[in-house]
């Protein structure tokens, strides 16, 4: 046995055969801080790396795989290899620096053939397709001109014989004397004649007909060339995106001040994403539709279409100033609390109750979940539509504004979505504002949302308080969910960043199916992929149906389960699923151009503050100070904000003056107080009468923001915690920080 045979024995490593692509071998590969470097069973075959815990797990369970033509080989020292592509990133160590070098000279030989492959592959598909369809064209004509030949060639033979008849019969004419031989004669003659008049006419048409068909080569050789150049170019940009792409993953890379970040301890690499050691495990099993409805465009008459609206797409830019909260509360020493005006420099120009609109912003979950047929597919779509309430949170660190008592908002969006949305500031302490959305589409949803929080040094936990509830109309299915904790980060120093987590779980009142979802919290340490979401749709039996999986901030799939079993690895008790490969049920839609600029606002949240006509003199777009703020005058916004706080005290002081006792409580227009048959809670639902009013156009019963009788606040006590809430995307309980 040679050297090399005996160190490759040695390592477990394969070695290649003469002109193998395949090399497999043991390596040792990062997974987390807990367990280090664990030993992998690697594969390297047709330019993809692929690893297994085992051996034997190469018939069944892929662990992982990175594509070698876009993928980036380092080496940090004597024994690691680096593997980068896209987001993926593996931390690879041999036993020794040999194992490491043959590794190494396979991966790059492996990388260059693949990248070849794919070149060459693009280069043919492309030459082929030019090719096929020029010669597509050029075959044409050259059929079409030997068919005019042939059609020449049967003129000339009908010309020649047509002559040569018309001879014979003249002669004939002339020899025959009889009167009735003449005239048949003469007839036959008329009809050669006529014969050679309509073969003439069929050449004629035949040759008009090359003529326009060669008008149309020269057409379709135009676009032909145009199509060539496009693609070029295209090829072009994609390979200049390339490069980028790596350039700045590359410099991302090599960020000292990255690496002092992310790096281990003791040199040891971050720790990645990995699959392997979930407590669940998924296998895909045959494909299969999931139904979920019918998934075909709303189809809307062209008369509808010439009605619709055009909605903004952008608002005036966020104006650059520099603030802190420390520097506010160092400017109020001496100050009563209570009277600590907070600027809106804090804030985007949107109110909590636009904000709780924008729940809505994929409302199609619901009109494609009342098309289901399948209570179980329906209770995934209702999922997938709970989590997306999430998905504008993630950049959206900015507080609303803090709706005044008896503020509403109304978003109606019957031709374009065909639903119709009203919000009221039914509460001002605890803070609760009721919400009441009623679809075309076949669904009602409605909600009481109370904001309760805390305060924890580094950071604040905000807990939405109420329960919503949906309906469907045609089934009946009445569904029941709460909302999350969310979770700002960094209140005191550093950049502000929102993380959901905790459990919700959606019960189907009707047939008593339940859909168990759990936002992970971020951590370093863990294996997770950041804002991960997970879930299990069950019957009434609790019977697992189907698997979500997706993140709050992008998209969320299901997959139905085939077959569950229990089972125990490392000492751990999990539930293995084999499923269907997933479906998507959800994607985010991309942010607007030039989003950073606009508070990182969706193409809803742009539209939310759009001034309307006919709305309420309650509503949101027709606050003052959030206008202004919308339009970069913050000065002047703040000072409105101010005066209208202002305005607001002295209403209460003249009503407690006047009535000697605390001031009444609110009652709201367009919510009453009832008991939930369901949830046995006492909570405001829609009592009608807004739409009916919006019709008729008669606001008299409801006061304006310049009017000091719009009771927006009840100024309670407003301590420190309550100004460093007021940082942060939630409501405080106090009306002078709104």
């Amino acid at each position: 046995m040679s050297e090399r045979e005996k160190s490759l024995a040695s390592s477990g490593a394969a070695a290649p055969g003469p002109g193998s692509d395949t090399y497999k071998g043991w390596l040792y590969k990062w997974t987390n801080y807990l367990k280090g470097y664990q030993r992998r069973w690697f594969v390297l075959s047709n330019g993809l790396l692929s690893y297994y815990r085992t051996q034997a797990e190469m018939a069944h369970t892929c662990r992982g795989t990175i594509n070698l033509a876009t993928a980036h080989i380092n080496t940090e020292d004597a024994c690691n290899i680096v593997l980068s592509s896209g987001g993926r990133t593996y931390h690879l160590k041999a036993s020794t620096e040999v194992e490491r070098q043959r590794w190494v000279t396979a991966l790059e030989l492996a990388k260059a053939k693949a990248i070849l492959h794919m070149h060459l592959v693009s280069s043919s598909s492309s030459h082929i397709w030019a090719a096929s369809q020029s010669h597509q064209a050029q075959g044409t004509l050259r059929l079409l001109g030997s068919k005019l030949e042939d059609l020449s060639t049967c003129n000339e033979l009908i010309a020649k014989h047509g002559a040569a008849l018309q001879r014979s019969l003249s002669e004939l004419e002339a020899l025959r004397g009889l009167i009735e031989g003449s005239e048949k004669i003469k007839a036959v003659n008329e009809r050669a004649t006529l014969f050679r008049i309509t073969s003439n006419a069929m050449i004629n048409a035949c040759r008009d007909f090359l003529d326009l068909a060669e008008s149309h080569s020269r057409r379709w050789t135009r676009a032909l060339q145009y199509e060539r150049e496009q693609r070029a170019h295209l090829e072009e940009t994609i390979e200049q995106l390339a490069k980028q792409h790596n350039s700045l993953e590359r410099a991302w890379r090599e960020n000292p001040a990255r690496e002092a970040l992310t790096a281990a301890p003791n040199g040891a690499p971050k720790e990645e994403a990995s699959d392997e050691d979930e407590e669940t495990e998924y296998f895909d099993a045959m494909e299969d539709a999931f139904i979920t409805g019918s998934l075909g465009w709303n189809h809307v008459s062209g008369r509808e279409l010439q009605t619709l609206r055009l909605r903004r797409t952008h608002i005036p830019d966020k104006p650059n100033y520099s603030l802190n909260l420390w520097s506010i509360m160092k400017n109020c020493i001496g100050k009563e609390l209570s009277k600590i005006p907070m600027p809106v420099n804090f804030n985007e120009p949107l109110s909590m109750l636009q904000r709780l609109t924008e729940d809505l912003e994929y409302s199609e979950l619901l009109d494609r979940a009342a098309r289901c047929e399948s209570s179980l597919e329906q209770m995934c779509l209702v999922s997938a539509f709970s989590v997306s309430s999430y998905s504008t949170t993630a950049h959206r660190t900015a507080k609303p504004f803090n709706p005044l008592l008896g503020e509403t908002y109304e978003l109606d969006r019957l031709q374009e979505h065909g639903y119709r949305s009203v919000c009221e500031q039914v509460s001002h302490h605890p803070p609760s504002a009721a919400h009441h959305v009623i679809s075309q589409r076949g669904w009602t949803l409605w909600q009481e949302i109370t904001i309760a929080s805390k305060f924890r040094g580094k950071y604040l936990s905000i807990m939405p308080l109420g329960a919503i509830h949906l309906v469907f109309h045609s089934s009946g299915n009445h569904y029941v969910w709460r909302k999350v904790t969310s979770t700002v980060h960094n209140i005191i120093v550093g950049k502000l960043w929102i993380d959901q987590s905790g459990d919700i779980e959606i019960v189907n009142h009707r047939t008593k199916d339940s859909c168990q979802l759990k936002f992970s919290p971020y951590s370093y340490f863990s294996r997770d992929v950041p804002r991960k979401v997970t879930g299990v749709v069950s019957d009434s039996a609790g019977q697992a149906h189907y698997i979500l999986s997706g993140t709050w901030d992008d998209k969320m799939e299901s997959a139905k389960i085939l077959q569950s079993s229990r089972g125990s690895s490392e000492g751990k008790q999990k539930t293995v699923y084999q499923t269907l490969s997933p479906k998507l049920l959800w994607k985010k839609y991309p942010l607007p151009d030039n989003a950073e600029k606009m508070y990182n606002f969706s193409s809803l949240a742009l539209t939310l503050n759009e001034p309307e006509e006919d709305v309420a003199q309650t509503d949101s777009r027709l606050r003052p100070d959030q206008r202004l703020m919308e339009d970069a005058r913050w000065d002047e916004a703040n000072a409105e904000k101010q005066k209208l706080e202002e305005k607001q005290r002295g209403v209460r002081r003249r009503r407690e003056e006047k009535l000697s006792r605390e001031y009444e409580g609110y009652q709201p227009l367009w919510f009453t107080q009832r008991r939930n048959s369901i949830t046995g809670e006492i909570n405001y639902v829609y009592n009608g009468g807004y739409w009916e009013a919006k019709d008729r156009q008669d606001w008299s019963m409801c006061p304006t923001f310049s009017d000091p009788g719009l009771s927006v606040m009840i100024l309670i006590r407003f301590d420190t915690f309550n100004a460093l809430i007021n940082k942060v995307f939630t409501p405080c309980c106090d009306g002078a920080c709104s």
